[in-house]
């Protein structure tokens, strides 16, 4: 068991991705459930016709989230003018080579309107299972297309109709970038605990935005000897999402902070900025003090210079 593992599992930082979705969902609906404005749910059964170069794909709202026509993706991807054939021969080798019994359960069948305007029963999926059915495609507009979905797969159809198809479109988005699924899973869970902490700060009279900063960047001091623009310079970044480009040890401890931090402001009813502040120092110091066992231990900085912008473009200055 690794030095992260140990972590993780001392504080209780090493919950599931169905836990971390069911808690992002809850703290979700939570925060909307006052709201009197917002956009009407997306019935079952709606159609569209999303653009993908000179190819149209139709997808249809079911249970909350888009299904897409896979012979459609298959069409676009292919350059076949016989879709339904090219569909059948990569199902019959999926089924021989790489296991497509497990896959054909995410696989369903919904109404969509063919070239003669009649409604017919479409293989469909969600956009998880046709990033997967696309891996057996041979084909140059594969990646571009792994791009596309990546941006439209999980739009909106309503933070409040499904909260839980945000994290699937991070889940996506990290992984056509190449990340780990380790990583991923770490990033899942930080994206939970920040959620948990910023919906428990709303409540106990912080404002967002400034306040909210402020307290972030004393998390980030007491966590890392070094606040958030400090540590945005040290990995060469300018306006990326730093946690976007941390690594594994750094994710798990500024979720340690966050989640320490919101554990004091609720044991201590904290109210405002002033006590919440002095939480937050609280809770960064208990990070702060796990990062400095790991140093020692180490010989090393947790605060990396890594980033995840190629390297090309890393601009990283030394940590001093």
């Amino acid at each position: 068991m690794t030095e992260k593992d140990n972590i993780e599992q001392e504080f209780g930082l090493d919950m599931s991705i169905d836990e971390a979705l069911a808690r992002f969902s809850k703290v979700t609906k939570d925060e909307l459930a006052g709201h009197d404005n917002l956009p009407a749910r997306v019935p079952d059964g709606e159609l569209e016709l999303v653009p993908f170069k000179k190819d149209g794909i139709r997808r249809v709202c079911h249970n909350d989230e888009w299904w897409y026509s896979i012979v459609d993706v298959v069409t676009a991807l292919s350059g076949s003018d016989r879709g339904r054939k090219y569909w059948s021969d990569i199902k019959a080798k999926m089924v021989d080579k790489e296991g497509f019994f497990e896959l054909s359960d995410e696989i369903g069948q919904l109404p969509m309107p063919g070239a003669d305007g009649k409604m017919y029963r479409t293989d469909v999926a969600t956009a998880e299972t046709v990033l997967r059915i696309i891996q057996s495609i041979s084909s140059p507009k594969a990646e571009p297309f792994k791009r596309w979905l990546a941006r439209v797969g999980y739009e909106r159809i309503q933070e409040a109709q499904d909260p839980e198809i945000l994290i699937k479109r991070a889940i996506m988005h990290y992984t056509v970038q190449g990340r780990s699924d380790d990583w991923i899973e770490k990033r899942i869970r930080g994206i939970v605990a920040r959620k948990e902490l910023t919906a428990e700060w709303k409540k106990r009279g912080v404002k967002e935005g400034k306040e909210y900063a402020q307290l972030t960047n004393v998390i980030s001091e007491r966590t890392f000897g070094v606040g958030v623009e400090r540590h945005k310079r040290v990995k060469g970044l300018s306006s990326h999402n730093l946690r976007d480009h941390m690594t594994d040890m750094e994710l798990i401890l500024t979720m340690l902070g966050e989640s320490s931090t919101k554990q004091i402001a609720q044991q201590r009813d904290a109210q405002g900025l002033y006590q919440n502040y002095e939480a937050a120092k609280d809770g960064g110091d208990i990070a702060g003090s796990a990062r400095k066992q790991i140093e020692s231990k180490t010989g090393k900085p947790v605060v990396s210079t890594q980033n995840y912008l190629g390297a090309n473009k890393n601009t990283a200055l030394p940590l001093k």
